[in-house]
């Protein structure tokens, strides 16, 4: 009997990633295969012209990001904490570096941290009709396919669900829901404060997008095709990161996501996650993640949270950007 079309589709993945036969022959059986059947599964497609054809090259790209990597595990380089960092040293240090940090004092003196506190938003924009995403515990392909999660209601309504629901990853404002693009809250960006030699000055459409959300709201690892600077207003995030050049580890399977949970990986679907170094930090209300483009990330929220999110980079030559192919 041969293959369902999903296990053929990883058999021949796996294949180019390198994992030994006999690793794959083991899964296969102890998915259901039968061993004679597996072990001649695992023969057939590792003989495959287009197996063969995409194997040396693709093997020369992952050695060389595998070098990358081994040095960045050698540097023993976490995600670093800093305040009082000048824009020419974000740059320098961090931006062009490809480095993700932590800014614990980016917001301070924001009005913000006061005005987008979730009672502030309830008191003075409740009545604004705002779409937001819910059913998205029904639904394992939420992030990847949002439209049938959209739904409309009155902000103050979604607030008290919120406050009153408990943890849940089952409603959230995300940045598809363009909140911010709404004429009835663009005022909230006079909020925001000049960061120059961060965040480009002339508040470029879609460039800035708001989250909001319970405890417990989850998005899956996947990599933004920008630099993001990921600000937390209130509440308190978890990320688990991954350098972008540990992306052949990864299983980026649907354009910029990944189908391993990075807090949790299962490893007998996805081997070679083994090998990727994964680091873990939390964000706080008033400070700002810097995630540079291409590195992967997974985030859960540990408390209700609300947190902006700005990817028009003040930086010569603006903000660079991941073509992807997916």
């Amino acid at each position: 009997m041969a293959l369902s079309p999903s296990w053929d589709a990883w058999l021949s993945e796996n294949l180019l990633r390198g994992v030994p036969e006999e690793a794959l022959t083991r899964a296969l059986i102890e998915g259901g295969v039968a061993p004679e059947v597996a072990r001649a599964e695992v023969t057939h497609a590792r003989r495959h012209p287009a197996v063969e054809a995409a194997g040396l090259p693709r093997a020369e790209v992952v050695s060389l990001l595998d070098v990358r990597a081994a040095l960045h595990a050698q540097s023993r380089r976490g995600v670093e904490r800093r305040r009082g960092v000048s824009a020419e040293e974000f740059q320098a240090r961090y931006y062009r570096a490809h480095r993700p940090v932590v800014l614990e004092d980016f917001l301070e003196g924001w009005p913000l941290l006061e005005r987008w506190r979730p009672e502030a938003l309830a008191r003075d924009h409740g009545g604004v009709e705002v779409e937001v995403m819910a059913g998205r515990e029904a639904r394992a392909d939420h992030d990847v396919s949002p439209d049938a999660c959209r739904t409309v209601m009155r902000l103050s309504e979604f607030l008290r669900r919120l406050e009153q629901g408990g943890p849940t990853n089952d409603l959230y404002l995300t940045a598809r829901n363009f909140a911010l693009e709404r004429p009835e809250l663009r005022g909230l960006l006079e909020d925001l404060r000049p960061a120059p030699g961060f965040v480009y000055p002339s508040r470029q459409p879609g460039s800035i997008k708001l989250w909001v959300g319970p405890a417990g709201t989850r998005t899956a690892l996947h990599h933004d095709v920008d630099s993001v600077l990921f600000c937390q207003v209130h509440g308190r995030k978890r990320f688990w990161l991954v350098p972008s050049f540990e992306t052949p580890h990864v299983y980026n399977r649907e354009f910029v996501w990944s189908a391993v949970d990075a807090a949790a990986p299962d490893l007998e679907r996805f081997p070679d996650f083994a090998a990727v170094h994964v680091h873990e930090v939390v964000v706080g209300p008033g400070e700002m993640l810097f995630i540079p483009v291409g590195w992967w990330h997974q985030v859960h929220a540990l408390e209700v949270s609300v947190s902006v999110t700005f990817q028009a980079l003040d930086v010569p030559g603006g903000n660079a950007r991941w073509h992807t192919f997916g």
